[in-house]
């Protein structure tokens, strides 16, 4: 290290990840120093919120940190996240990691390979200091499991930090990781994001290797991608997340990786964005909600972009039944054998055991007609990218709620009818199969953060991320902190 002094670990998590990387490639900064740095804000805020679950030995892990060291001294990086502490989703598989996906039936299970992701992050430098909490199976935007307990939320830890990817969205909020990984099905990195005031992106199915390799062709919902304070900083870590892999066929090669942190700037004069609002009054949203986000339109009109209101032409109704019956037939193949084993399904939380029944439930036809909706729904969304550039959708139709909640069961004077209901924002993109930018849009009369969605055509993830560059500029809202951080 070329600095005659250690560096505050204050300063050290203060910076953003791109600064960081720079830092200790520069040997400004150790990779002993940075695993301290964060080590001792997990030890300040963790205890508070409850991101960050499973913790390794600390020992092995600055013993980890110094062979970077060594190997920085060598002349030899890893690559962007060298030396980078990180805390893999508890829900795909780490290597020598305990993979309890929020169950108590797999409590204490430490599972023996990583996911293809977390094999890339290993090879890119990061070092792998616990896991990040989420709700059991990754059911529902609230994270809470008979694990692990609550996390709440890193601007008020009396609420919600949505889920599933909470742990993650509040260790990123509250500098307890630089960045962090997540995955999405149902808005699980954009709910999250939403709530605490950071980037999530839904990548484009293909774009980043996802899942188990035997569930290869079934791979078209959940999708893993990254979180981060700030867009140029979720971009480093796609930049190693993403990328074909030929485990895995439905991934891409249309991309060099590398584009995502390295090509950001765009000129966004003249294009137009959609804002698809409550699309037509069919979403219920918490007062306020829209009134914030509708007031972050005007940072795209200040880079230069056309903002108009939209509503698809579509019945909505069928696209969400079509939904439903699609998540729960993917949900049912993967744990349907849970279901059967009668000591199994007593340790499942009602929610599971509901979308296995209504999976179990549906013919091929059923599951067929499903397709064709999202097929049609896909060609409606089409129709509107030959308008827009980018849609624009608010990323959670609810503020924060109180974090002893399972879920809202009232959203806009309108009762819930299922346990996602409250979240069926996140549905259009995923049905499309498009990538969505979760971004910050400012904070409702209580001091609670909301969030808006920039949708982009599929496999146009990296334009999605130059636009949200932008708006990220104009709006300022990444460098807003937590109270919580003093």
């Amino acid at each position: 290290m070329t600095s005659s002094a250690a560096r505050p670990s204050s300063d050290i998590v203060s910076l953003d990840a791109t600064a960081l990387s720079a830092a200790i490639h520069g040997r400004q900064v150790s990779c002993v120093e940075v695993l301290d740095a964060y080590l001792g804000q997990i030890d300040r805020c963790n205890p508070t919120v409850n991101a960050i679950v499973a913790p390794q030995d600390r020992e092995a892990l600055r013993a980890q940190a110094a062979e970077r060291d060594a190997l920085l001294a060598r002349g030899t990086s890893l690559g962007p996240l060298h030396g980078f502490p990180q805390a893999p989703k508890d829900i795909m598989p780490v290597r020598g990691m305990v993979t309890t996906k929020g169950s108590p039936i797999y409590a204490g299970q430490v599972t023996d390979a990583d996911a293809i992701v977390y094999e890339r992050m290993r090879a890119g430098g990061a070092l792998f200091v616990g896991r990040t909490n989420s709700p059991e199976f990754g059911l529902g935007g609230h994270t809470y499991n008979p694990v692990y307990g609550i996390t709440r939320n890193a601007f008020d830890p009396a609420r919600s930090a949505g889920g599933s990817s909470g742990g993650a969205g509040v260790a990123v909020a509250l500098r307890m990781l630089p960045v962090a990984d997540g995955s999405d099905m149902m808005g699980s990195l954009r709910t999250p994001a939403a709530f605490n005031n950071v980037y999530g992106l839904r990548t484009t199915p293909g774009v980043v290797p996802h899942g188990p390799t035997e569930e290869v062709h079934f791979q078209q919902f959940s999708v893993s991608g990254p979180m981060a304070r700030n867009v140029p900083d979720l971009a480093l870590l796609l930049s190693v997340q993403a990328g074909f892999d030929a485990r895995l066929p439905l991934t891409h090669r249309r991309d060099d990786p590398r584009a995502y942190a390295t090509a950001l700037e765009r000129d966004c004069t003249g294009l137009r964005v959609g804002w698809l609002g409550d699309l037509g009054g069919y979403l219920p949203t918490e007062p306020g909600v829209l009134q914030v986000c509708e007031n972050a339109l005007r940072h795209f009109e200040t880079i230069g972009c056309q903002v108009e209101p939209v509503v698809p032409a579509f019945e909505l109704a069928r696209l969400w039944q079509a939904w439903l019956d699609l998540r729960s037939f993917t949900f049912a193949g993967s744990n349907a054998p849970l279901y059967h084993d009668a000591a199994k399904r007593a340790l499942l939380k009602p929610e599971a055991v509901w979308e296995i029944e209504r999976g179990l439930r549906l013919s091929g036809q059923d599951v067929y007609q499903a397709a064709l909706v999202r097929s049609s729904w896909y060609a409606a969304l089409r129709g509107l990218f030959e308008q827009f550039d980018f849609l624009v959708l608010p990323a959670a139709q609810v503020f924060p709620f109180a974090a002893e909640l399972d879920w809202p069961a009232e959203v806009g004077g309108r009762a819930m009818d299922t346990y996602h209901r409250w979240m069926e924002a996140v549905v259009p993109a995923t049905m499309a199969g498009m990538p969505a930018l979760a971004a910050p849009a400012g904070f409702g009369p209580g001091g609670l953060p909301a969030g808006i969605q920039i949708i982009g055509p599929a496999q146009h993830d990296l334009e999605v991320l130059q636009v949200g560059l932008a708006y990220d500029r104009a709006s300022g809202f990444s460098r807003l902190r937590s109270p919580l951080l003093g």
